[in-house]
């Protein structure tokens, strides 16, 4: 969650620079690969195919590593926010090992779409950009100056990557390969612009709006929008993290002030339902045989399990003495799940078994959107954790 004083300063550097809200820069027209076939029909072009009919997940099921990573030094990378810094967690020990700089604002560590790079964004204006990682060593790479990394994805192909300059309610595309930017456009109507995920054939992005009460829908290769929402369950709401169930059924919202998660269909085309998790509903994560979503509740100190096949809730994990989860992931076998501790300078370890806290690490000021590596799948589409 950023502050609104942010956007009031990024109102007056557009206002000095006259800079148009409409322009936008395209790359030149290219010939993309032939689409291939999907058990949800169609597939933007180049997007990989999924391993098993029904789970967009099912690549990066338990300990399913790619070749490529599996030499990867098994590290936890905790972005953060307020000490500028990363602190690097041993999963084995629960020890801190090290700690180097994450560039200005540090919000999330993201694995590249080939898993090969780990990027810290950072989002401070206007000295926000890029840390990368090496994964194979877990030490840190040049700095690079990127304008507003508050959040960081990829196109379905995996070509260009999106920087979600939150602040300046924009999305830019970058080139992989020179990291020039391609094209930007803005969306005055998404104040706090931030989480995103595809619908299963990749043709569609729902954005979530994090000042604005509200979600958007864009066409994934034209960038237009093609529907918005106003959230319902309050006029104050601040939706948050964004996730394709694995059966590529519905879209799951959760919101801050709604203190739950908005249900939306398999192409956002209307919010099927809520449901009620606990204060602060914040982060969205998924289980490893993809029948349960974990919930995080950064206010309440909890964690909801909602059962995926019912979108009911079956269980909340307390976390003991309080705490505030944020963002995370899983553990490489499902068995953990890896939680930052937003307002306690600290991250949590719990059991999926059972809900117990296994450890509870101390870490910088105002850690963020931490990941645990290496990860199970075979391409990232951004984010902490949004592997297939």
């Amino acid at each position: 969650m950023r502050r609104n004083r942010r956007i009031a300063l990024v109102v007056l550097l557009l206002a000095g620079s006259g800079c148009t809200a409409a322009e936008e820069r395209r790359q030149p027209p290219r010939t993309p690969p032939a689409a291939s076939p999907s058990p949800f029909g169609p597939l933007v072009a180049g997007m990989p195919t999924y391993s098993r009919a029904g789970d967009v997940y099912a690549g990066a099921g338990a300990d399913m590593l790619a070749d490529q990573v599996r030499d990867d030094r098994a590290l936890v990378y905790v972005p953060n926010t307020q000490s500028n810094d990363v602190s690097v967690i041993d999963p084995n020990t629960y020890q801190v090992v090290e700690t180097f700089p994450g560039g200005p604002e540090p919000q999330h560590v993201v694995p590249s779409y080939d898993l090969r790079t780990l990027y810290v964004a950072s989002s401070k204006i206007p000295d926000g950009g890029l840390v990368p990682i090496d994964p194979r060593t877990g030490k840190p790479g040049e700095f690079r100056r990127l304008e507003d990394v508050y959040n960081l994805y990829f196109t379905p192909e995996g070509k260009q990557a999106i920087v979600v300059a939150e602040a300046y309610q924009r999305l830019d595309f970058y080139d992989l390969g020179s990291w020039e930017r391609v094209r930007s456009k803005r969306y005055p109507e998404c104040a706090g612009i931030n989480h995103m995920d595809y619908s299963a054939d990749g043709k569609i992005m729902l954005f979530s709006c994090e000042f604005a009460n509200r979600m958007i829908v864009l066409d994934t290769v034209s960038l237009d929008k093609l529907r918005e929402f106003t959230l319902t369950e309050t006029s104050d709401g601040m939706p948050q993290d964004t996730r394709l169930t694995p059966d590529g059924q519905h879209f799951l919202v959760a919101d801050m002030h709604a203190h739950g998660v908005y249900v939306f269909d398999a192409q956002a085309t209307r919010q099927t339902g809520f449901i009620p998790t606990g204060r602060g509903a914040h982060g969205i994560y998924f289980s490893r045989d993809s029948k349960l979503a974990y919930v995080t509740n950064r206010d309440a100190g909890s964690i909801t399990v909602l059962d995926l096949a019912t979108l009911k809730p079956t269980a909340t994990w307390k976390i003991p003495g309080g705490g505030s989860p944020d963002m995370g992931g899983l553990s490489a076998d499902g068995s953990k799940l890896w939680l930052s501790g937003r307002y306690h300078n600290e991250v949590y370890v719990i059991s999926t078994q059972d809900g117990k806290l296994l450890a509870r690490i101390p870490v910088g000021r105002g850690p963020h959107g931490l990941t645990i590596w290496p990860q199970p799948g075979r391409y990232s589409l951004g984010h902490t954790a949004n592997i297939r």
